[in-house]
C-alpha cells in the first residue's frame, strides 16, 4: 500500500497537524495535504514512536478542571495532582517517575512550558486555559531527532483552538471535596471560570483571547509526624510533658509505629489564580505566515496548618513537650541549630504565603509552500516577573502578630527557546518507491536561576531583610539535528536521525550567611563559585516501519537520548527550617538507550496498539527526599544504571451493535530495576521508585440521545516504591506510594445548542491514596458551558 510521505507529519510522529505546529515545522498546508491511502485513521507507519491523543470532544466526556487533567486517561502516564489548583502537577511515564520532572517535555502550540528551575517544578500548565484546549498528544520515548534529550521520558503537546469563524465559549465549574483523615474532617471547595473568544475576520487574519480564573483550597498535603525506631522506641521527651488528646497513631511506610500530630508545613493551600492569553496570526500572501502570543498568569497563595493536639482544657497545643498514649513527643518551637550552619529552625506549624506573576510570549514565522522546501523560526521567552514566598518561624496563632521569618525569591528568572528548522517534502504524486523527506534544524534554550533567601524580622512585610542564602546559575543547550524519512519500498519506510547537543553550565554560585543564637549574622558570607562546565553528546535514532495490510502496521524504533542536568540540580542547594537540599555541581548527564516494538491494528469497531519497550539509562539523575526527618533532607545524585522493560496495550472500541456505547482503555506492565550503583551497591536489584508494576485506565461513554451523554472512568496504579532502598514496605499510608483504583463519573445534558450542564464525581468511592502526599478524596463538580459559533 503506497504511503504519500509528506515529511512534516512523519517527522513529528505522524499524529497530524497539531504536532507540526508544536515544533513550528513548515505549515498547516503541508498537513492538510497529507493522505495515507486506504488507512487515513491509522498512525503513519513511518512515525518514529508510539503516541496517544485526546481531542477536545473526548475531553468533554471527563471531569476536566485543570489542563493537566487531560492526561488522566493517557496510556502509561501518571499525573501527580494533589488537589484542584495544584501548581506542581508532575508527570510520570513508562520509565520515569514524578520525582524526575526534567524527563517530561511539555509544549503549548510549539512553545516550551517545561520548568526546569526547581527540582520538583512541574510544567507551567497555568499558561493554558482549559476552555482553549483543542487536543493533547503524548509521545513516548527518545525516537525523534527533533526533540531535546528531555524527551527520554515523554513529550506532551497541547494544541489550543484556532478559530475558523467567530467562536465563543464560557465554562464555569464549582467543586467541593469532603476530606477526612487522621481524625480531621473538613470541606474544601472552590470554583473556576474559563473562557475562549476568537474570530477570523478575513481569510488571512485570525485572533483569539483565552482567560481563566480559579479559586480553590486544598485538603492537608502533609503532616508533622514522629516515628519510633526499629525497636518501637520513640525519641526521649521531656518528663514534664503536657498530657494531650488528638494524637493519631499508625504505621509509617517503613512499618514503624508513628504519631501524627497535625497538618504541617503550610499543609492547607488557599490559592487564587488568574490567567489571560492573546494569540493572533496573519498570512502574507500564499507562502508566508506569522503568528504569536502573549500570556500572563498571576497567583496569590496563603498556606495554613492544623494542630490535632488539645490539652485538658480543650485548648490547641502548637509546641512543647506533650504526652499521649504513654508516649512523650516533642513539637519544636522556633530554635537555633548550629549543625545546620547557624540556621534558625521554625515551627513545623508555621504558615507561609506566596505571590507569583509569570509572563510568556513568543512567535512563529513559517513558509507555506508544499511540497518542496519550507522553513520555520520559533522563539519564546518565559519570565518569572515575581515569585516571592514568605515563611513564618512561629505557628499560625502567633505568626498572625508577626515575628521572624524568611522570604525566598525567584524574580527575574526564566527561560528562552529558539528553533530554526527547514523541511523538505517530496511531491506525493511523483512517489516512485524511493522518496525522501528531510528535516534539518538548530535548537537553543537557556535557563536562568536566581534564588535568594532573606531573613526578615517581620515575615508579614514581604520586603527588606538580610540576604542569608542565594543559589544562582545558568544552563544553555545548543543542538543541530538531521532527520530523513526514506520510503524505500511500497510498504516500507526507514527513519534515520541524529542530534548533536552542546551543553554549558555557568555563573553557578551559592552564598550562605549563618546566624548565632542571638540572631546576629556572621560576616563575611561564605560564597562558593562553581567552575564552568561543558558536555557534548550525539544521539542517533532509527525507526523501521512495515505496512502489513490496509489496516495494520508494525514498527521497531531505537534511539539514544541524553538528558543534561538542570540549573536547579547543579546549583540550588539550600537549608531552611523545614528542608535541607544538597545539590551536586558535578552531576553527569543521563543517557537513555531505548527500543520500542509497536503493532497497530484497525478493526471494524475500533483500533488497538500493542507496544513492547525497553529503556536502559546510565547515570540516571535522581532527587530523593527523606520526609521522616526534620528538617527534610533532599539529595541530588547519579544512579549508575537503571533498566525498565514493559508492555503497553491501548484499545478503542465502539461496537456497531451498540451505537450509543464506546470504550477507551489501556493497561501497562513494567519492571524497572537498579542494575548498577557505585554510590550505594546495596540498592542494586531494587525497584526504581514510583514506577508501578501495573498501570491502567478505562473510560466507558454512553450517548443515548444527542442531548444526553454520560461516562464512567477508572484509573489504576499498582505496587511501587517511594524510596531507593525499597524500605517502604507499608505503602498505603501518608508518605508512601500506594496502590489505588479510582472511579470517576460524569453526566452531561444539553438544554439547547448553546447551553450544556454537567455534574460529576471524581474518586467516587473516596479511595484514600498517596504519592507521598495524599491524593484528593471524593470531589463533586457542577458545570455549565455556553458556546456560540458563527457569523457575528
Amino acid at each position: 500500500m503506497c504511503i504519500r510521505v509528506l515529511g512534516a507529519a512523519a517527522m513529528l510522529y505522524g499524529v497530524s497537524l497539531p504536532l507540526v505546529q508544536a515544533q513550528g515545522i513548515a505549515s498547516e498546508l503541508l498537513i492538510d495535504s497529507i493522505t495515507v491511502r486506504g488507512r487515513q485513521d491509522l498512525t503513519p507507519v513511518d512515525a518514529p514512536n508510539p503516541s496517544a491523543t485526546r481531542t477536545a470532544e473526548q475531553l468533554r466526556m471527563q471531569n476536566l478542571v485543570n489542563p493537566e487533567d487531560a492526561l488522566q486517561h493517557a496510556p502509561n502516564v501518571t499525573i501527580r495532582k494533589r488537589y484542584i489548583g495544584d501548581r506542581n502537577a508532575l508527570i510520570g511515564g513508562r520509565s520515569f517517575s514524578t520525582l524526575q520532572a526534567p524527563r517530561g517535555l511539555v509544549f503549548m502550540d510549539g512553545y516550551l512550558l517545561s520548568n526546569f528551575l526547581g527540582r520538583f517544578d512541574a510544567p507551567r500548565w497555568n499558561m493554558i486555559a482549559p476552555e482553549e484546549i483543542a487536543r493533547v498528544d503524548v509521545l513516548y520515548g527518545p525516537f525523534s531527532a527533533l526533540y531535546p534529550g528531555n524527551s527520554i521520558g515523554a513529550t506532551v503537546i497541547v494544541t489550543t483552538r484556532k478559530p475558523d469563524e467567530f467562536d465563543l465559549s464560557v465554562r464555569t465549574t464549582g467543586f467541593s471535596e469532603r476530606f477526612a483523615e487522621y481524625g480531621h474532617e473538613d470541606e474544601y471547595a472552590g470554583y473556576q471560570l474559563s473562557a475562549f473568544l476568537g474570530d477570523r475576520p478575513t481569510d488571512s487574519l485570525w485572533w483569539s483571547l483565552a482567560a481563566n480564573r480559579q479559586k480553590s483550597t486544598s485538603h492537608p498535603m502533609q503532616y508533622y509526624t514522629v516515628s519510633a525506631d526499629a525497636a518501637d522506641r520513640f525519641p526521649a521527651g521531656n518528663a514534664a510533658a503536657t498530657p494531650v488528646t488528638g494524637v493519631q497513631f499508625d504505621r509509617d511506610p517503613q512499618g514503624r509505629r508513628r504519631a501524627i500530630l497535625g497538618a504541617s508545613a503550610g499543609a492547607i493551600d488557599h490559592t487564587v489564580q488568574n490567567q489571560m492569553k492573546l494569540r493572533a496570526g496573519r498570512a502574507f500572501g500564499e507562502s508566508l505566515e506569522l503568528e504569536g502570543f502573549i500570556a500572563a498568569w498571576r497567583n496569590n497563595t496563603e498556606n495554613e496548618n492544623r494542630t490535632f493536639l488539645r490539652d485538658a482544657a480543650g485548648n490547641a497545643v502548637w509546641s512543647g513537650s506533650v504526652v499521649a498514649d504513654d508516649v512523650v513527643l516533642n513539637v519544636p518551637a522556633e530554635r537555633h541549630d548550629a549543625r545546620l550552619g547557624g540556621q534558625w529552625l521554625g515551627s513545623p506549624f508555621a504558615p507561609s504565603a506566596s505571590d507569583e506573576e509569570h509572563l510568556q510570549w513568543g512567535f512563529t514565522l513559517r513558509t507555506l509552500r508544499a511540497p518542496g522546501w519550507n522553513g520555520s523560526l520559533v522563539y519564546s521567552d518565559y519570565e518569572i516577573r515575581e515569585d516571592a514566598t514568605v515563611q513564618a518561624n512561629l505557628p499560625d496563632t502567633e505568626a498572625i502578630q508577626g515575628g521572624w521569618g524568611t522570604r525566598t525569591e525567584r524574580d527575574g528568572t526564566g527561560w528562552q527557546t529558539f528553533e530554526l528548522q527547514s523541511v523538505y517534502t517530496p511531491v506525493a504524486d511523483d512517489w516512485t518507491g524511493g522518496a525522501h523527506a528531510l528535516a534539518i534544524g538548530y535548537h537553543q534554550n537557556e535557563y536562568t536561576l536566581a534564588n535568594p533567601l532573606y531573613v526578615v524580622s517581620d515575615w508579614r512585610l514581604r520586603e527588606g531583610g538580610v540576604l542569608s542564602q542565594n543559589a544562582a546559575g545558568k544552563t544553555r543547550l545548543r543542538a543541530v539535528y538531521l532527520q530523513d524519512i526514506w520510503t524505500f519500498a511500497e510498504d516500507w519506510s526507514l527513519t534515520l536521525g541524529v542530534r548533536y547537543e552542546d551543553w554549558r553550565a555557568f555563573d553557578g554560585v551559592q552564598l550562605t550567611r549563618a546566624q548565632d543564637a542571638a540572631r546576629q549574622f556572621f560576616a563575611p558570607a561564605t560564597v562558593n563559585a562553581y567552575a564552568r562546565r561543558s558536555l557534548h553528546a550525539t544521539s542517533p535514532k532509527a525507526s523501521l516501519a512495515w505496512q502489513l495490510s490496509t489496516h495494520a502496521s508494525l514498527r521497531v524504533s531505537a534511539g539514544r537520548g541524553v538528558r543534561f542536568p538542570t540549573v536547579a540540580e547543579l546549583f540550588q542547594g539550600t537549608a531552611t527550617g523545614s528542608a535541607i537540599t544538597v545539590n551536586d555541581p558535578d552531576l553527569r548527564a543521563e543517557v537513555s538507550d531505548a527500543i520500542d516494538l509497536t503493532l497497530e491494528q484497525r478493526f471494524t469497531s475500533g483500533r488497538a496498539r500493542l507496544s513492547f519497550f525497553e529503556d536502559d539509562v546510565e547515570d540516571s539523575i535522581f532527587t530523593q527526599t527523606n520526609i521522616a526527618v526534620t528538617p527534610n533532607v533532599t539529595n541530588v545524585q547519579n544512579i549508575g544504571r537503571v533498566r525498565t522493560r514493559g508492555v503497553e496495550l491501548a484499545v478503542s472500541y465502539a461496537p456497531q451493535s451498540l451505537p450509543t456505547i464506546s470504550l477507551d482503555g489501556s493497561i501497562a506492565s513494567a519492571q524497572s530495576k537498579i542494575l548498577e550503583n557505585a554510590n550505594n551497591p546495596t540498592y542494586i536489584g531494587n525497584r526504581w521508585p514510583r514506577i508501578p508494576d501495573w498501570r491502567g485506565a478505562v473510560q466507558m461513554q454512553w450517548r443515548p440521545t444527542d442531548a444526553l451523554a454520560a461516562s464512567l472512568s477508572a484509573r489504576y496504579s499498582g505496587r511501587m516504591y517511594n524510596l531507593l532502598d525499597n524500605s517502604d514496605v507499608n505503602p498505603n499510608v501518608y508518605g508512601g506510594a500506594s496502590r489505588f483504583m479510582m472511579w470517576d463519573a460524569r453526566v452531561m445534558y444539553s438544554l439547547s445548542e448553546s447551553l450544556e450542564l454537567a455534574v460529576g464525581l471524581d474518586n467516587v468511592s473516596d479511595e484514600r491514596a498517596y504519592q507521598s502526599h495524599p491524593y484528593p478524596g471524593r470531589t463533586a463538580l457542577l458545570e455549565a458551558r455556553y458556546t456560540f459559533e458563527g457569523s457575528t
